[in-house]
């Protein structure tokens, strides 16, 4: 992961269009089903979030794309299941990963709308309850009531641990503002986030009893 952070921090911070670009991008593919189990769009916000501090990035536009992504990648998969219905949960290629679907299902029987709202800030579920959520029959309104809250704490829980650590780094430790930021210091951004996430993926799980997504396998 850090042969793939370092060079992608280095290059945008010199290029802050294309670092909100790929906040965008990161939040949004992170909420598609399927592809959001696979992109660390946590990861990449998380380590572009430290960039602010040093000024190469400015905190309201990182906010913004990050959330401006995640609404748009949650919206659009829960479209796509609320016009297919329960047929997009039988069609590839959510087929090719029926724990997935099941647990998604489950966990949105159990919770209703809350399942919305919790799903967002646990990887991998979250990129496929809001298609759930659709093909299950849950009413446009009430969907975009409990996504966009969520969104919005969603964002800046991914964000500020980022900004915070690196200024605390500054404040205490002298650090320079620009050299070593986006080079090094996006690992402690990361840490803090994934003891976050990881509590909050250990609490769901011990209390639902969720897995790890694995395709199906070929019938022999």
């Amino acid at each position: 992961m850090t042969s793939f952070l370092d060079p992608l921090i280095a290059f945008v911070s010199a290029h802050a269009w294309l670092a909100y670009l790929t906040l965008f991008l990161a939040a949004l593919l992170e909420a598609v089903p399927v592809v959001g189990s696979l992109v660390p769009g946590s990861t990449i916000i998380l380590a572009l979030s430290a960039l602010v501090p040093g000024g190469e990035l400015q905190f309201g536009p990182v906010l913004a794309a990050a959330a401006a992504g995640a609404l748009l990648g949650d919206g659009t998969a829960f479209w796509v299941g609320h016009r297919s219905q329960r047929e997009i949960l039988s069609a590839w290629p959510m087929t090719n990963y029926p724990g997935m679907v099941a647990q998604s299902e489950a966990f949105f029987n159990r919770w209703g709308a809350l399942a919305v709202f919790f799903a967002r800030f646990v990887p991998p579920i979250r990129a496929f309850v809001p298609i759930t959520a659709g093909a299950l029959g849950m009413p446009p309104l009430r969907f975009y009531g409990v996504n966009v809250p969520a969104i919005l704490a969603w964002a800046p829980a991914h964000v500020l641990p980022g900004v915070l650590a690196v200024s605390a780094l500054h404040e205490y430790a002298g650090l320079p503002h620009h050299e070593h930021v986006g080079k090094h210091l996006w690992m402690f951004a990361v840490l803090g986030g994934a003891l976050i996430v990881a509590l909050a993926i250990w609490t769901i799980r011990r209390r639902h009893g969720g897995g790890v997504i694995e395709p199906a396998k070929p019938a022999e």
